[in-house]
């Protein structure tokens, strides 16, 4: 911990592109609590994580992937006049070896993947775009297990996560892991064991956690991702699940509320405004208070200043090569295998995102699908994207007539959320200003 000072000023030296100064700082001030939570989490993560991991952290997700290559990505935009993500998210195949109630991916059965080659492929251009994050999900990407240790052997400059069921986790691949040290993975679960077995099948839950105690026994760097729905947010949400997740290793925490993306969507999965609201105020909770860093692919929008796909911040590409806005947007005018990654980030349903970003002022409304569905019929109809969905192509006002009402009543209380938080965020600049003079005086 004592090398942490040194470690932040460096970081602000190789930042050559000034884009992360205030987030220096805040870590800075962040870590300068020995009582501090994030003080707690950064030593834990000193001293019982695999050195080799915590070193491609560091040089992969930090430094290439977020400092030296923000600068190498404004570079390509400003020159080429189109998004330039700092990650993206692949699905290697879209076989899976269980069959999730809800799951857009469950419908596509095995017929689908993309090759060594091509995944390889995409990486290499990323890299020259200045991108060193990958993602993967499906699917289930551990199907192709062997080929993400041999992407992340080649690429050992790059840093990759995988979205996995934790099913096909055993000590060999754990080995695995802790030898290339770039490679980390999200665990899916729904809560507690009755709420993962609903959605999951009947066993997975054990399953999923001792995968997660293979991970630790390894001094594995993982985390857990959920999807919070009408039926299990008060749960995911819960300190009791909350703290049992940190007790077995997790370091991070991804948060997405459910989409109805597919034919056969659950519509009354969707979360109500009162449950997107309650875990708005609960995930910023977690993070004041427990060692875990705690993410919200929605309720984080007044942080991204809205929506990050259309390769804003991060672009899908699917096991057919179909390359898309978000995972939960299927539609596209290109195909991977016919285009450059570049040629596709130019694409017209992409320049539409880059035109209209963000789709609302209110960045807890971020979503062109769940929040603003008439922005995302706008798009698609003047892009002339295609539906990419592999079983039944789906009409993107027959989509959007899904979300609309649930976006109609969000929009209130998303509302009355963000007069709020502007509100304190005003007040706050007003006692930094104010404590700022006293200080001079």
């Amino acid at each position: 911990m004592s090398k942490l000072p040194a470690m932040l000023s460096l970081a602000q030296q190789l930042d050559r592109g000034h884009n992360y100064t205030e987030q220096i700082k805040g870590i800075k001030e962040l870590l300068s609590d020995p009582q501090g939570v994030w003080y707690r989490f950064t030593k834990n993560l000193l001293e019982e994580v695999n050195p080799r991991c915590l070193r491609s952290i560091v040089e992969c997700l930090l430094f290439n992937a977020t400092l030296d290559g923000s600068a190498t990505r404004k570079e390509v935009e400003e020159k080429y006049n189109c998004n330039v993500p700092w990650a993206i998210l692949m699905d290697p195949t879209s076989a899976c070896n269980l069959n999730c109630t809800g799951c857009w991916a469950a419908q596509y059965g095995q017929k689908n993947s993309l090759s060594f080659d091509t995944l390889d492929s995409i990486i290499r251009q990323g890299k020259e775009l200045g991108i060193h994050f990958y993602l993967y999900s499906g699917g289930e990407p551990l199907v192709r297990k062997d080929d993400l240790i041999r992407l992340a052997e080649k690429h050992d400059d790059c840093y990759f996560l995988a979205f996995t069921n934790g099913t096909l986790v055993d000590d060999k691949f754990c080995e695995d892991l802790a030898r290339v040290g770039n490679v980390t993975l999200a665990f899916s679960i729904e809560g507690n064991e009755e709420a993962t077995d609903m959605r999951r099948g009947k066993g997975t839950y054990r399953r999923v956690v001792e995968a997660m105690e293979r991970m630790r026994a390894h001094n594995l760097f993982f985390g857990y991702s959920t999807c919070y729905h009408r039926y299990n947010t008060e749960s995911v949400g819960s300190d009791e699940f909350v703290d049992d997740m940190i007790a077995r290793g997790c370091r991070f925490a991804w948060n997405f509320t459910y989409i109805p993306v597919g034919k056969d969507a659950a519509l009354d999965l969707i979360a109500t405004p009162e449950q997107r609201a309650w875990m708005y105020h609960r995930i910023r909770e977690i993070r004041r208070t427990k060692p875990i860093l705690a993410l919200d692919f929605w309720n984080d929008g007044e942080y991204t200043s809205g929506c990050i796909a259309g390769g804003r911040c991060y672009l899908h590409i699917n096991a057919a090569g179909d390359v898309e806005p978000c995972a939960f947007i299927h539609y596209s005018n290109v195909n991977i295998h016919d285009v450059t990654l570049l040629e596709a980030l130019q694409a017209p349903l992409f320049m539409q995102y880059r035109k209209r970003q963000p789709f609302n002022q209110n960045h807890l409304r971020p979503c062109p699908l769940l929040d603003n569905p008439d922005e995302l019929v706008a798009m698609v109809r003047e892009s002339g994207a295609r539906s990419t969905e592999m079983m039944a192509p789906e009409d993107v006002e027959v989509l959007c007539s899904k979300t609309r009402p649930a976006a109609e009543k969000w929009a209130v209380k998303a509302d009355e959320l963000w007069a709020k938080a502007k509100a304190a965020s005003a007040r706050g600049l007003r006692e930094e200003s104010a404590a700022a003079i006293a200080g001079e005086r």
